[in-house]
């Protein structure tokens, strides 16, 4: 349970809030932390911590896009999709993007280091085709820059 392995950091957390629901994002970014997505339990745990319901909670995961309700890969793939990078050949390159990893968006590399996913518009309009890579921005993003991309994460070994 988050509350006895973070008790220090939850404390932390809801100290910097008058109200405690507002302490719903920072904790929620824990449950994150400690499990890889936002648990079931992690999600009644953050509510109880903060006097809302389950529901409330789980409607703030599927709002934002950095939560997920579900196992995700090591490393986060985002390649917008909106009017601009599809004008600039996003669609060719989400379907290059899926041929590489062997996945669809929204799915997982079978060793769990890769989810793909395609998203609207992360404010790189200017440079499209643009991708999010574990929160780092990928811009003016070719075939080749994505399979550097992948080369080089690759190389790291995680």
């Amino acid at each position: 349970m988050l509350r006895e392995k973070y008790a220090q950091e939850i404390a932390a957390i809801l100290a910097r809030y008058p109200v405690k629901r507002s302490a719903v994002l920072p904790l929620l970014y824990l449950v994150q932390r400690e499990y890889g997505y936002c648990t079931e339990e992690g999600i009644r745990e953050v509510a109880d911590i903060v006097g809302v319901s389950p529901t409330q909670v789980r409607g703030v995961v599927g709002f934002y896009s950095l939560f997920y309700d579900r196992p995700i890969g090591r490393h986060l793939i985002q390649i917008c999709d909106d009017l601009p990078c599809a004008l600039r050949g996003a669609d060719e390159l989400v379907a290059h993007a899926a041929r590489r990893l062997g996945v669809r968006p929204g799915e997982t590399t079978p060793d769990g280091r890769f989810t793909l996913e395609t998203v609207m518009c992360i404010g790189a309009c200017h440079r499209a085709p643009a991708m999010q890579v574990d929160l780092e921005f990928v811009e003016n993003v070719t075939p080749e820059v994505f399979d550097q991309v992948i080369a080089d994460l690759s190389r790291d070994g995680t």
